[in-house]
């Protein structure tokens, strides 16, 4: 990915950095692209996104980043960011990314996704009769919330944990629990956009670890702690993260493909995070640089 100078960015770009009333000076990883914004002669400002004194169409671009308090309030946040010009990534992106339905389309399309059942607010459901481990969460979530692992000897928890999804007239996903992130762990790929062609180009990658010890008993804050590492992706999860990118429309200034790997060590699609995604810059020498640079393309 090249790098800008700042000639050959826009002079005295202002640039949004869209986040939530929770983190109004940004969450810390975040801030690390500020001054490799300024780097390139851009000012960066944080602001979060229902704050009705922002003056959205004063920025020459407007990009989200830790806006993590929308997943109850998804409507309103479409909503909001159809009023906002020179959006990144696109309302449309935004629309179709934050309701995790868009998994049945990927799955469609030949992605190796993890296998995932959706449930009507409406619809009757009974927990598998089979052995094994299964996962719980509303298919508009954020930072694992609402979400709970389950077994055999889970039966009563599961049922009620659905059922109270489903009076909030939510869309449940339930999905088999994939083992491996115990011992192997979850791998984000990230993506920025190279300012020169538009095109995504791999950045870094981390390992997360295993975050879900049983049933679902609330989340403090906004996300679940996650324990995160760097990590090199191995070229199995980079050819589906790939397969992956060929599905996505073009214009996204980044991407984030969650993979982890199925009874068979075959990584299958978690997640692709194209709204609000931790990046993860802190884990990769260069990161704020390379996501400074993805973002001064868009001027």
């Amino acid at each position: 990915m090249t790098t800008p100078s700042p000639s050959t960015t826009r002079a005295n770009a202002r640039v949004a950095l869209v986040t939530c009333a929770e983190y109004p000076a940004l969450e810390p990883d975040d801030q690390l692209v500020i001054p490799a914004l300024a780097a390139l002669g851009i000012e960066a400002v944080a602001a979060v996104w229902d704050d009705p004194a922002v003056d959205w169409p004063s920025f020459d671009a407007t990009v989200l980043r830790s806006p993590w308090d929308y997943a109850t309030r998804r409507d309103e946040f479409v909503r909001w960011a159809r009023r906002v010009p020179r959006l990144a990534n696109s309302v449309d992106v935004v629309e179709w990314n934050t309701d995790k339905r868009y998994l049945g389309e990927l799955a469609a399309s030949g992605v190796p996704v993890t296998p995932t059942t959706f449930i009507a607010p409406s619809e009757m459901w009974l927990p598998p009769t089979a052995d094994g481990e299964y996962v719980i969460k509303p298919s508009i979530s954020a930072g694992s919330k609402d979400t709970g692992r389950y077994g055999p000897g889970h039966r009563d928890e599961a049922i009620a944990h659905v059922s109270r999804l489903q009076r909030d007239r939510r869309v449940v996903m339930v999905q088999p629990y994939l083992s491996a992130v115990d011992t192997y762990g979850e791998t984000a790929l990230l993506y920025f956009a190279d300012p020169a062609s538009g095109r995504l180009i791999f950045s870094h990658a981390i390992r997360k670890g295993p975050m879900l010890e049983g049933p679902d008993v609330g989340v403090e804050g906004l996300y679940k702690p996650e324990t995160i590492s760097a990590r090199v992706p191995s070229q199995e999860e980079l050819a589906v993260a790939e397969a992956v990118l060929m599905t996505l429309p073009g214009g996204l200034l980044y991407a984030r493909i969650d993979l982890i790997p199925d009874p068979d060590g075959n990584p299958v699609l978690l997640e692709v995070e194209l709204t609000e995604p931790s990046l993860f810059l802190e884990h990769s020498d260069g990161a704020p640089a390379r996501f400074a640079a993805a973002i001064a393309g868009l001027l």
